[in-house]
């Protein structure tokens, strides 16, 4: 698809957007439930994709007939996904072409998600990926998750700018409203687990970045 202008900035949601990381946070909850004595499988995600991880973890205890402290089961999640992360995580196709063209005719580039920190941190070191976004939003610095704006709003902030001037890739429903809600243009972005979602929001949909060059 061709996009119908030109925007100043170009902001990033990050699992399922940036990388291919969906399935890898669905195993790992799969694996997590496991340890705590859980039955569930990985397409038991798809329900929830996009939702906060309070949402996202209840409904897996609900589905998989556990009630696990919230802290172990935390701890164990990080270990379950950390690890998968490093074997099997990989950019979407073409999306660091896509940056290094953004960033030579000296567009803004930002990563807005709702994951913690330490998700974001470990996928974009471990990617190379830092050195292409000049702003970084993690569930940490906002208080209310997508489709509330308020993530997207601080990173118009920081950059300055106003909705008008920013397009923003997303994976989710939420991700869309919440963009939309703070003024930006969209490009959906479709894979096996947000077959259920409306991107009606979207100037289109993609399933690789290659459509911008």
């Amino acid at each position: 698809m061709k996009l119908l202008k030109s925007y100043s900035a170009y902001l990033f949601d990050m699992d399922g957007t940036l990388v291919d990381s969906e399935k890898l946070k669905g195993l790992a909850l799969v694996k997590t439930c496991i340890h705590f004595g859980g039955v569930v499988d990985v397409d038991t995600y798809k329900a929830v994709m996009g939702e906060s991880w309070e949402k996202v973890t209840n409904y897996f205890f609900t589905k998989a007939h556990i009630a696990p402290d919230m802290v172990r089961f935390n701890s164990v999640f990080k270990l379950v996904y950390q690890e998968l992360l490093i074997r099997e995580l990989k950019p979407n196709p073409n999306v660091v072409e896509l940056l290094s063209k953004l960033k030579e005719r000296g567009k803004k580039t930002g990563v807005v998600s709702s994951a913690f920190a330490w998700m974001v941190d470990q996928v974009l070191t471990q990617l190379d990926l830092k050195k292409f976004f000049d702003v970084v939003i993690t569930k940490e610095h906002v208080s209310k998750h997508k489709p509330d704006p308020e993530a997207y709003l601080l990173a118009l902030g920081k950059l300055n700018l106003p909705g008008s001037e920013v397009l923003i890739f997303e994976d989710s429903e939420s991700g869309l409203i919440a963009a939309n809600r703070a003024g930006c243009d969209t490009v959906a972005f479709k894979h096996e687990f947000n077959s259920y979602h409306d991107f009606s929001l979207a100037l289109g949909v993609i399933t690789d970045f290659n459509v911008f060059f």
